[in-house]
């Protein structure tokens, strides 16, 4: 569909967090990052929001037309403010996710958006890696390898993404491609943002701790901390993933806590589950670069920081963009898929073999 010459990408992302949707240009011939171009972002409503909400764990089939209609809406509104783009890779939103047994759901009709658009859509990017016995997640790592290209690395260096959930991607650049055997280990850590969202709107009626500054006034509770890193999932040898809902015992364990402490305790947790997965790493990474929304939490960030032995520090510090790094990928990935390119290995889903995942729709 393309040929080797780089191409005007454009990807987007909702992710598991559901707060919106995050377009973004990148120049790129699906290996290197060659330009990053504008991006955009499109935030859901509350009343988006909760009909986003009551379809989560829900697969094809379960009444789930008014859950489409915000996602196809949304994304059509982002996406038309970008003209000129060659090829869109469209995620969907993710309603479940169990690679063992049903399979994924990503929501969304890149057939549909193809036609509403006037571009080659590259959507359904995960089925293809669960059916060949993949995690079919996460799927940003292969793009983590071109950003370490990118800022110019040498040393092994990890990437840290904090959405709903958390994911890890260890990259050394010393060798040439993403599917190169020691190029990448990638797996979800554990749970993010998704729970201490849960927990603010149900508590508080906000869709998340804004900088940490609940959190910021608690105190963290051991005994609930130490009973969270009993889960099993902690014992598992990646690559590993998570659904959005996996852990929903970890507001089970602060129900009885104030709203303060709660708060606090879950962020404890998601930095302690990121501290589990770095001893996973191959070799300790010389800089941990965080993305995505959990950076702009001050307590967060100051927990990692003082667990880990290297540095911690948001994408920024490399020039990279931490709220756009996702919807970069996918529009790496478009690129890569169009080119008939892997997008997945055994080392980032454990997917049995090579696996270049998504559907292309033309308009």
């Amino acid at each position: 569909m393309l040929g080797k010459d780089p191409v005007w990408a454009l990807g987007a992302m909702s992710g598991t967090s559901l707060d919106g949707v995050d377009a973004a240009l990148l120049q790129t011939d699906g290996e290197r990052i060659v330009a990053f171009g504008a991006t955009g972002y499109r935030a859901y409503s509350d009343g988006e929001r909760e009909v986003l909400r009551a379809a989560l764990g829900r697969w094809p089939g379960e009444g789930l037309e008014a859950a489409l209609r915000v996602v196809q809406s949304a994304h059509v509104e982002v996406l038309s403010r970008f003209p000129g783009a060659g090829v869109i890779g469209f995620h969907g939103q993710t309603l479940a996710h169990e690679p063992e047994g049903r399979g994924t759901h990503q929501l969304g009709d890149g057939a549909a958006l193809a036609t509403a658009l006037g571009v080659p859509v590259v959507w359904d990017f995960r089925t293809s890696d669960v059916r060949l016995g993949g995690q079919g997640a996460p799927l940003a790592p292969f793009y983590h390898f071109a950003c370490a290209k990118w800022i110019g690395a040498s040393d092994p260096v990890a990437f840290l993404n904090l959405g709903g959930v958390g994911n890890l991607t260890w990259v050394d650049p010393a060798r040439a491609q993403p599917e190169d055997a020691g190029a990448l280990l990638a797996f979800d850590t554990g749970p993010a943002n998704a729970p201490i969202n849960d927990l603010m709107t149900q508590r508080r009626g906000l869709d998340c701790d804004h900088d940490g500054a609940l959190a910021a006034t608690g105190q963290v509770v051991d005994g609930a901390l130490e009973l969270f890193l009993e889960e099993s999932y902690f014992l598992k040898m990646p690559p590993k993933s998570l659904d959005r809902d996996d852990f929903s015992l970890m507001l089970d364990l602060v129900r009885e806590l104030d709203d303060a402490d709660a708060a606090a305790t879950m962020t404890a947790m998601a930095a302690a589950a990121v501290m589990r997965g770095m001893e996973h790493c191959p070799t300790p990474p010389a800089r941990l670069l965080v993305t995505g929304g959990g950076r702009h939490n001050p307590v967060m960030m100051a927990m990692l920081q003082a667990g880990l032995d290297c540095e911690v520090a948001p994408v920024e510090a490399v020039g990279l963009d931490g709220d756009m790094l996702e919807a970069q990928a996918f529009a790496y990935l478009a690129v890569r898929v169009a080119r008939g390119l892997a997008t997945s290995c055994p080392s980032t889903t454990g997917v049995r073999a090579l696996v270049g995942g998504g559907e292309i729709s033309r308009p």
